[in-house]
């Protein structure tokens, strides 16, 4: 599974079909994590400039969720850009994705009998408990960060959500994961451009959560 499939596995609340994360945490981190994904598909880099990332090799990918981000980019733009580019509705289609996997089921109801939402139902638990112990083994500090459970705790740590997905010490697992988002766990290329995402990610949820505290 890709890094966007794992991160919605972490936001599931197995037990309430709701996710751990309100909405703008999950969608802006989401959309790191498929940001993340193009970059190292070698589809999306840094411009010689090193400002703004744009596709350097339009080769159709064969995971359409990764082709249908791939096709945003149509110019070239900065990290925070591409995020707020690539949230639109990704919560719903990381979901749809697990679901044609078989890992979740997306139930469809009503809150107060009126406005539509979503529960998500874990089918395929064994995924979702190795991708849980995986990262809370690193985020606890049982075990040493790779490129995936380092990108994924950089995201989580981009929208303070380590706390909310894995189980320990607020305090101790943020200043774990402040340390894994400032390691040296993925080469410098990819090392580069988690950062800047990560930033990105950052500057688009404060965005994101102001315009939505001035229209309430």
């Amino acid at each position: 599974m890709m890094l966007p499939e794992d991160l919605m596995l972490l936001f599931v609340n197995g037990q309430t079909g709701k996710l751990r994360v309100d909405s703008i945490s999950a969608d802006n981190s989401l959309a790191g994590a498929l940001l993340i994904e193009l970059v190292e598909s070698g589809r999306v880099a840094f411009e010689p400039g090193g400002k703004k990332l744009q596709v350097v090799d339009p080769t159709p990918l064969r995971n359409p969720l990764l082709q249908e981000a791939l096709g945003r980019f149509d110019k070239p733009m900065k990290p925070q850009r591409a995020v707020e580019r690539l949230r639109k509705k990704v919560r719903d289609t990381v979901a749809a994705e697990l679901e044609s996997r078989g890992a979740v089921r997306v139930e469809h109801r009503k809150v107060l009998g009126i406005f539509p939402a979503r529960s998500y139902v874990v089918t395929d638990e064994a995924r979702a408990d190795e991708v849980r112990r995986v990262v809370g083994d690193v985020a606890r500090g049982y075990r040493g960060a790779d490129a995936r459970t380092g990108s994924l705790i950089t995201l989580l740590h981009a929208v303070k959500s380590v706390h909310k997905v894995v189980e320990g010490d607020k305090r101790d697992l943020n200043r774990r994961a402040k340390d894994i988002a400032a390691g040296n766990w993925a080469g410098d290329a990819v090392r580069k451009a988690v950062e800047a995402i990560q930033a990105g990610v950052v500057a688009a949820a404060t965005a994101s959560a102001a315009a939505a505290s001035s229209g309430g």
